[in-house]
């Protein structure tokens, strides 16, 4: 497993920061220039994965922060903006729970984010809900996991520019965890089960569509994950740490503050 670029941050409230203008600036690039496209090739969208977390939901404050202030100078002051008219959202996991359920990580990035950009909303790719009074461990949450990959199929079949990611302390992404069998799926999106930490149905890309991303950036904050982002940035054996497996085709970053910094 190749080495990822390490990006040290002096703390969290730097980190959401900067990483955030750099979301910026790619998806800019993309929109410009051209990104991994879709079943045309390019199509002038750009495509990105976000994530939740404390980092994560913080980066998706900063962005609706920046693009407030690019509409207000517009005139007076023309800085790059991103055109969210122009960009495909997706999530790189989510509770298999009710949609206005407070966990469901689309909520957050909504109240963050989406809500206060022009983003249409069929631009949103957002995964199913269980119907009411629906058994969250049968056969629904494998059909939840099918339909997002068919959305993934209709909407990013050559990847995306930018998957986000946060990571925990023993080094898991999305809702992959160590030592377990939804880590060596050659599919793009599983169902999860008896998940560590609850609520324990969910459904999540997987190493292989996080691998179909140009670029592959991970938020990690704090002492607590320190050995877990040596372990993600050296590539070691992603059974056991599964960040470590987390890789762009074109690049991985790191993004860790002074607290969570392995070196």
């Amino acid at each position: 497993m190749s080495v990822a670029q390490c990006v040290t941050w002096p703390d969290q409230r730097s980190l959401v920061a900067g990483v955030a203008r750099n979301i910026v600036d790619l998806l800019v690039d993309v929109q410009k220039h051209g990104g991994v496209g879709g079943a045309s090739g390019n199509d002038g969208m750009a495509r990105i994965v976000l994530t939740g977390g404390g980092a994560g939901i913080g980066v998706l404050a900063e962005l609706a922060v920046l693009d407030h202030a690019a509409t207000q100078t517009a005139e007076t002051f023309p800085v790059d903006a991103v055109d969210w008219t122009r960009v495909h959202v997706f999530f790189g996991d989510e509770r298999y729970v009710p949609a206005d359920h407070p966990e469901r990580n689309e909520g957050q990035a909504d109240a963050a984010l989406l809500d206060h950009v022009g983003i249409p909303a069929d631009h949103v790719h957002r995964f199913p809900v269980p119907t009411p009074g629906e058994d969250p461990t049968g056969p629904g949450l494998d059909a939840a996991a099918g339909a997002y990959a068919a959305t993934l199929a209709e909407f990013a079949p050559a990847g995306f520019d930018l998957h986000l990611l946060g990571m925990g302390p023993e080094g898991h992404i999305n809702s992959l965890f160590p030592h377990t069998p939804e880590l060596n799926s050659p599919e793009q999106v599983v169902a999860v089960r008896d998940c560590p930490k609850p609520p324990p149905e969910r459904v999540s890309l997987t190493l292989s569509a996080i691998s179909s991303a140009r670029q592959v950036w991970m938020l990690v904050c704090g002492g607590s994950k320190r050995e877990a982002a040596g372990h993600a940035v050296s590539g070691d054996d992603p059974a056991q740490w599964p960040a470590a497996g987390a890789r762009g085709c074109v690049g991985t970053v790191v993004h860790v503050d002074a607290g969570a910094d392995p070196r």
